[in-house]
């Protein structure tokens, strides 16, 4: 009893502390990402924080799983380092006894790691694709700065319009520049508004000129007019109606199983496969010898997780290719790793008696 509240207290702490510091360490990350991104023309200021959280809430179960599985060999590692596993050892505790009480500690975060992969991860990429694609679709006057020159998405126009609101379409006193490498013309019109029609969004200009030079021969056309419409390069906001793999969900993958959507759910029950074994890779790799000056089993073991879920991205595009299926996958990817954490732990527990056994048969 005392063995596992000792070892469940001590995990706790050292996953709490560790989950802290690479939240924020991840979310500083994003958050110089997502600015450089709304500076960038490529989301809405005003959605910054949103798709911050977003974002977060999809890396979360990474995250966690790395949170345990470093704890687990800071906690066994400190054990180790203070003679504490030569005493739990020669009282019969051997290191395949640890895994009851580190299963018990992190279940509940096993369970957390589920449901934000399976619900959560494609909830949060819906609404981040909805986010950005009504921004990208707004037209390009809907997005300037009254007062201030701003250009398109594509660079071949520049805006200037004076409105009384930004959320009004209409707008007075509109410039236009266009250039699209053959012909550059400037338009200047007393008002504007923005017309949806079935072929997209139309910009209707009244009370107006054009003045229209060809940059091959340098001619000059001026024309002067009452309405003049211009199509923008935006079409109306609608939904669209094929989501990508990672923001469909769970269920509506199995019912179809494409080979795109048979490499999300193996990405996703990967993680999550993923997350538990790393609980038993964790405890065979924590163990080290407290007469070393040195200690290189964190990094051994942060370079394991680094690999492994490579191979878990790298399976998921195989199955995207056809390459191999999803049991297939999941069994050769994670059954093998489940046996080598197995395999690991027996070693630890037998490795020494069977050396002993060589030497003095030797």
């Amino acid at each position: 009893m005392l063995f596992d509240t000792t070892l469940r207290k001590e995990l706790s702490r050292t996953f709490g502390a560790t989950l802290v510091v690479i939240l924020t360490i991840v979310l500083t990350i994003f958050l110089i990402r997502t600015i450089g991104q709304a500076a960038g023309g490529s989301i809405a200021p005003q959605d910054v924080v949103l798709l911050l959280g977003y974002t977060a809430l999809g890396h979360l179960p990474t995250m966690l799983a790395l949170s345990l599985f470093v704890a687990i060999v800071v906690t066994l590692g400190r054990i180790y380092r203070d003679s504490e596993m030569a005493i739990w050892n020669a009282s019969g505790v051997s290191l395949s006894r640890f895994v009851r009480p580190v299963l018990r500690t992190c279940w509940p975060v096993l369970v957390v790691v589920g449901a934000l992969v399976l619900v959560v991860w494609p909830w949060g990429n819906r609404n981040s694709t909805d986010l950005r694609d009504r921004y990208q679709q707004r037209s390009d006057l809907s997005r300037v700065t009254p007062g201030v020159f701003q250009a398109s998405r594509d660079g071949s126009r520049v805006f200037f319009v004076e409105r009384e609101d930004d959320a009004s379409v209409n707008a007075r006193n509109v410039f236009v520049l266009s250039n699209d490498g053959e012909q550059e013309s400037v338009i200047s019109a007393r008002s504007g508004r923005l017309e949806t029609l079935a072929d997209g969004r139309w910009l209707v200009l009244e009370s107006g000129q054009r003045n229209e030079t060809d940059l091959l021969t340098g001619t000059r056309n001026l024309a002067r007019f009452e309405t003049y419409r211009v199509l923008a390069d935006e079409r109306s906001v609608q939904r669209a109606q094929e989501q990508p793999p990672r923001a469909i969900r769970t269920i509506d993958l199995l019912r179809q199983p494409s080979e795109k959507n048979q490499a999300e759910l193996a990405w996703r029950f990967g993680l999550l496969f993923g997350a538990g074994n790393l609980l038993l890779l964790g405890i065979g790799l924590a163990a080290t010898n407290p007469r070393r000056a040195s200690n290189w089993n964190l990094l051994f073991a942060l370079l394991g997780f680094v690999v492994y879920y490579n191979l878990i991205n790298l399976s998921q595009a195989w199955i995207a290719s056809g390459r191999m299926s999803l049991g297939g996958s999941l069994l050769l990817l994670h059954g093998s790793m489940f046996a080598i954490a197995l395999g690991l732990l027996w070693w630890r527990d037998h490795g020494t008696t069977l050396r002993r056994h060589r030497r003095a048969a030797a």
